[in-house]
């Protein structure tokens, strides 16, 4: 605990204190076991009542672990969209590369058998150079 957090629950002590010091002795005895009762029902490190107000509106105290934020997730599923789109548009580029690859040796007057011939490949790479 910090100096700060020191005087903070020092001071709220004694306003409680001054509250309190009007009440009958069963009424004390009777908070002294709901406080105690709803201490032991807490699990994790114990937090002032000034605290916990502002952890329940996420502002400060204690909150919950990285991986179970929704932002995170939000964050994956976004960056895993994003990787998947860009493999189905390469994968879609691929496809569209051969289909017209196909599609003009088709077109052409040439057999296909022409293409594989190691000795035509050369003379379009000797024809190409010139």
């Amino acid at each position: 605990m910090t100096a700060n957090e020191a005087e903070f629950a020092r001071k709220i002590k004694g306003y409680l204190d001054d509250g309190s010091a009007g009440l009958q002795g069963g009424t004390l005895y009777r908070l002294g076991q709901a406080r105690a009762a709803a201490l032991d029902r807490i699990a994790g490190p114990v937090r002032s009542p000034a605290f916990a107000l502002a952890a329940a509106g996420g502002g400060g105290g204690a909150s919950r672990p990285f991986y179970a934020q929704v932002r995170v997730w939000v964050g994956v599923a976004l960056i895993a969209l994003a990787g998947f789109g860009w493999q189905q548009y390469r994968v879609h580029e691929a496809i569209e590369e051969a289909e017209e690859i196909d599609s003009k040796l088709l077109a052409s007057d040439l057999p296909y058998d022409a293409y594989l011939d190691r000795g035509f490949q050369n003379w379009l790479k000797t024809v190409a150079q010139h």
